[in-house]
């Protein structure tokens, strides 16, 4: 391979993953709509690339869930199928509550007050209604705690699970956001009393919390925790 083809494949590579961080917050943020379609035109115009980096991100964007493409009907914002929510729900509460319970015991109380100004720009972003903000900050204080679980591969498929959710549906009513922010500190006070068994358990408390709410906004009514054997 030459130099100039090394490097505009770099350079094409470099286009991709801009469009697919900018196609990732545009959803997040609700600029785009669940259903809406996506030109691969218009997109490359967004962006100021060619057509194939913008089909390249595309291609990632649908492997994580938050795009569909069908034939004839181009490529459209991915909507919420509940059995993937169910099955994203069920397999980062199974993997989250493991990887904080290890966490638990490698974190020191000097660490913790990062985490504690993590949930402090948190509650600040929520208190300013800023919706994209907010799911920055929540994301960045749970991976405060995945970061430092000591199985990197772990960390990276927690990620690839929360690239797949739907952050921007998430409800941020002042009720579930005062909740939101009771259970995320008594993950923090699990951590720092060094209990592995309540920080996990807080998490996955956490967790399904937000399924639940989540899951009965989307389909308009209850749904059952995929983790009650006895509900299906």
């Amino acid at each position: 391979m030459n130099e100039r083809h090394r490097v505009d494949q770099e350079s094409a590579s470099t286009k991709r993953d801009v469009i697919v961080l900018g196609l990732r917050r545009k959803i997040l943020s609700r600029e785009l709509d669940r259903g809406e379609r996506l030109r691969q035109d218009q997109v490359a115009e967004w962006f100021n690339a060619s057509i194939t980096p913008v089909r390249e991100a595309l291609r990632i964007l649908e492997a994580e869930g938050l795009v569909t493409s069908e034939a004839h009907r181009g490529v459209r914002v991915a909507g919420v199928d509940v059995d993937r929510l169910k099955s994203l729900f069920v397999t980062r509460k199974l993997t989250e509550t493991f990887a904080i319970a290890r966490a638990t015991t490698r974190i020191s109380r000097h660490e913790l007050r990062q985490a504690e100004r993590l949930l402090e720009a948190l509650d600040e972003a929520s208190a300013d209604g800023d919706s994209l903000g907010r799911n920055t900050r929540n994301e960045e204080f749970h991976f405060f705690f995945y970061d430092r679980c000591g199985m990197p591969a772990l960390r990276d498929d927690i990620a690839a699970r929360w690239r797949a959710f739907p952050w921007d549906l998430t409800l941020d009513s002042p009720e579930r956001l005062d909740q939101v922010h009771a259970e995320h500190q008594s993950i923090v006070d699990a951590v720092r009393d060094v209990d592995p068994d309540a920080a996990a358990r807080h998490l996955g408390d956490h967790i399904t919390n937000g399924f639940l709410r989540l899951a009965e906004s989307t389909t308009g009514h209850a749904v059952s925790d995929p983790f009650d054997f006895d509900a299906d």
